[in-house]
């Protein structure tokens, strides 16, 4: 069993069912409206520990009732949630969803506490950082944070895994947080922002992946969507392990899905990453089937391929 902290954002999402995206000046009804869990650190946390492995989180909340339901599932599934702490100033974040028709999501984010996470914050969670195989994390709390989780990391051989969205401009990425990184996982999308290589076919794509091993990374994930995702390692090996097809009904947490089931079967050596990568992807094949973000993440025994 891998031990794996999420140091990352707690958002309660609410989700908007919409036949397409308002165009400027545009009124339009809503199909529907619903309220779920989400966040990219708290759903890449629920996804690992669903999936088997020992995980804690790192994060902040308001003292608000947004906090109690997200608190509530935290604890049913088993998350290690000593190092959720409250902010003295700001609510829990939010997020609003924009669903078309067809599973494709638009997502406007309010960071509220998870703006409000510190150094400070995480050199109090230091002993179960050291004690970890990896630590995960994302562009939904500062970035000064995850810097000193990596440092941390990296001072006891543990992984780091950058998950970088939502993707800042490339100049806000500090090269010692990119130099601290052993796996980055953006999209297509993030690719382009952080190394400025369009990414649509193998050859750009390999171009892309060059510039982040450059970087000082040694292992890069790209994940294009339905079709897959790409593995690369700075010794050169590479390789592409293809989706699941399955009827898609709403893509949101997929990413994190991928993420959190990934790092809960990766080896520390990597060994095993096309076989970690294929049950990532079968992971988020089952997310995307059902609407919603935290509600729709698998459990081990559904994932088994």
């Amino acid at each position: 069993m891998n031990k794996i902290v999420v140091l990352g954002s707690i958002n309660v999402d609410t989700i908007l069912n919409i036949s397409h995206l308002p165009q400027p000046g545009e009124t339009m009804h809503m199909e529907d409206r619903s309220t779920a869990g989400g966040g990219k650190g708290a759903n890449q946390a629920l996804a690992a520990v669903r999936a088997g492995a020992d995980t804690a989180f790192i994060s902040k909340i308001g003292k608000d009732h947004a906090a109690d339901f997200m608190m509530k599932t935290f604890k049913e599934d088993g998350l290690n949630v000593e190092h959720v702490t409250f902010s003295e100033t700001e609510g829990t974040g939010k997020a609003y969803i924009l669903l078309q028709d067809g599973g494709q999501n638009s997502i406007l984010v309010y960071g509220g506490a998870n703006a409000d996470v510190t150094p400070a914050d995480v050199d109090a969670a230091k002993d179960v950082i050291k004690d970890a195989d990896c630590i995960i994390a994302q562009f939904e709390v500062p970035i000064p944070a995850i810097t000193e989780a990596f440092k941390i990391a990296k001072e006891n051989d543990v992984l780091t895994f950058l998950n970088p969205a939502p993707a800042p401009n490339r100049r806000e990425i500090p090269d010692e947080l990119l130099s601290l990184t052993d796996i980055i996982a953006p999209n297509e999308t993030e690719a382009e922002i952080i190394t400025g290589v369009h990414v649509d076919d193998d050859a750009s794509m390999k171009e892309a992946t060059k510039a982040m091993h450059d970087m000082g990374i040694h292992t890069v994930l790209i994940t294009v969507g339905s079709k897959g995702s790409f593995y690369s390692f700075d010794s050169g090996k590479t390789g592409f392990v293809n989706a699941f097809k399955v009827n898609a009904i709403d893509t949101t947490a997929a990413g994190d899905t991928f993420v959190g089931a990934l790092m809960a079967k990766l080896d520390h050596d990597m060994s095993n990453i096309e076989e970690a990568m294929t049950y990532a992807n079968k992971s988020s094949s089952i997310t995307v089937q059902t609407k919603g973000a935290q509600n729709s993440i698998p459990y081990e025994k559904q994932i088994e391929i």
